[in-house]
């Protein structure tokens, strides 16, 4: 099912206007829907598909080769095709879409890659000797290894100004996400919510959802059960993009997986010096989608200083960390085959959190929603003020600062939203620092069943139910 992506499809049928050869990067994490964006693109038009391999033991140059001249084969109608190089292979494609219009998408290239320290020289030398001489073509580069895609064509000299146009993919908004219970309506928003604070917005796992099971049924599923997709789906991720050096990168989201930290807080956690190498680890992980990189605000002044946290972005991440790893043994061994998943220690705090994070991946939703201008943003992030001597400690879950207002958004999700919730917000209002020349707006951010006195009270500019995220 496709569904979303307007503002990506309209930058690729724009891209198509052009009177020149194209070069299209596209990346994003694995399942997020980079090559049913293209394929969907690619529709009705002349469009030749051409993948790598996936990662294996023992897989040889040789054999990704084989396997491309088998492909292009049946793209153009003719017999398996042989090479002996990868110069040999592209050329033959540049000869074989020399003529017409024409899409070429070349998808996990950096696994097709792998195995020639040269292919992105090779690469290269062919787009600027035969590619470009058609004018309608579009050569669209696509993969999950993010760092591959970095380093040898985005921030490689040889490359320097020829990729036209980047599209990075991150998750479906949950307008767009919640088209997936289209046809349905009878499903509320809450159910819905609970599967998207396990999935998030990642195409793939929301095409796995049954709309005549329960969120609870969908979660055992697809989590709890040895043959669920996401039980087993976090090694493959992390094996398929980090390869070797898979353990190391997983370090780093368990210990985010307990909540944000600051880079020398992280180094502390692990043991780790901060060196490059692991600042390097940490832009990767970033630039994959599953982490973000938080910087701190001075409200007072509207001035980014040099603080940041990193925080896990990525839902299925923080839910398999949280509840599937260390529940392995005993999935395996069916011992959660009848168990009642909202039974389950700390089950509503997981589903607060992850939560947190989904309203905050839909930040421009929620700014929509609060009809504040986007032009007037100085900065819109989760906000830990840090204790010292001259302040208190305080962490709000979401700080818009604008211009001339402070929106302190705190996000629940629970059946019953108490009173207490405007004391405790109030309290947090009073910590911040050096925010007397601005006013504040405290805005609750909920899913549940509001307090009378919550609603009466009219301590908070907005009620925003998250349902309404789920509208377009």
């Amino acid at each position: 099912m496709f569904v979303g992506r307007e503002f990506e499809q309209h930058l690729l049928r724009d891209f198509q206007k052009r009177k020149t050869a194209g070069l299209i990067v596209c990346r994003g994490r694995r399942r997020i829907g980079k090559s049913t964006l293209i394929q969907q693109f690619g529709r009705g038009k002349r469009f030749v598909e051409l993948w790598g391999l996936a990662p294996r033991p023992n897989i040889s140059n040789a054999d990704q080769l084989k396997h491309f001249g088998e492909l292009m084969g049946t793209a153009f109608g003719l017999p398996a095709l042989r090479f002996e190089n990868w110069n040999e292979a592209l050329s033959t494609l540049a000869g074989l879409t020399s003529k017409g219009r024409v899409i070429i998408l070349l998808d996990e290239i950096s696994w097709m890659a792998s195995k020639d320290k040269d292919f992105a020289g090779k690469l290269k030398g062919i787009w600027d000797t035969k590619f470009k001489k058609n004018d309608k073509l579009m050569l669209i580069l696509c993969g999950s290894v993010t760092s591959w895609i970095d380093d040898n064509i985005l921030n490689d000299k040889g490359f320097m100004g020829r990729v036209s146009l980047t599209i990075t993919l991150d998750e479906l908004s949950l307008s767009a996400a919640n088209l997936f219970w289209k046809g349905n309506k009878l499903i509320s928003a809450a159910e819905k919510l609970k599967i998207l604070c396990v999935t998030g917005g990642v195409p793939r796992y929301l095409e796995e959802i049954r709309i005549d099971q329960t969120a609870e049924q969908n979660i055992k599923r697809l989590c709890f059960s040895p043959t669920g997709l996401l039980f087993s789906e976090f090694d493959k991720i992390f094996k398929d993009i980090f390869q070797r050096r898979s353990r190391s990168f997983k370090e780093i989201v368990q210990t985010l997986a307990s909540g944000a930290k600051q880079p020398q807080q992280l180094c502390d956690t692990l043991g780790r010096k901060p060196t490059g190498s692991f600042s390097g680890m940490l832009a990767q992980l970033t630039r994959s989608g599953f982490v973000t990189r938080d910087f701190v605000w001075r409200p007072a002044t509207g001035r980014r200083t040099a603080k940041s946290v990193y925080r896990l972005k990525d839902s299925y991440l923080r839910f398999y960390l949280k509840y599937i790893e260390p529940e392995k043994d005993k999935i395996e061994k069916g011992l959660y085959r009848n168990i009642d998943l909202e039974t389950l220690p700390h089950w509503q705090t997981i589903m607060g959190l992850s939560l947190e994070s989904l309203v905050i991946n839909n930040l421009a939703s929620v700014i929509q929603k609060l009809d504040i201008a986007p032009s007037s943003i100085i900065s819109a992030s989760p906000y830990l003020q840090t204790k010292t001597g001259r302040q208190q400690a305080c962490q709000i879950d979401l700080l818009i600062h604008t211009t001339h207002t402070l929106y302190v958004c705190e996000i629940r999700f629970r059946k019953q939203i108490g009173g207490s919730t405007i004391e405790e917000v109030a309290s947090k209002i009073k910590r911040l620092k050096g925010i007397k020349a601005l006013s504040v707006r405290p805005v609750l951010i909920y899913q549940g069943e509001l307090a009378t006195s919550i609603e009466q009270s009219g301590f908070f500019s907005h009620l925003l139910p998250i349902e309404q995220l789920l509208i377009y």
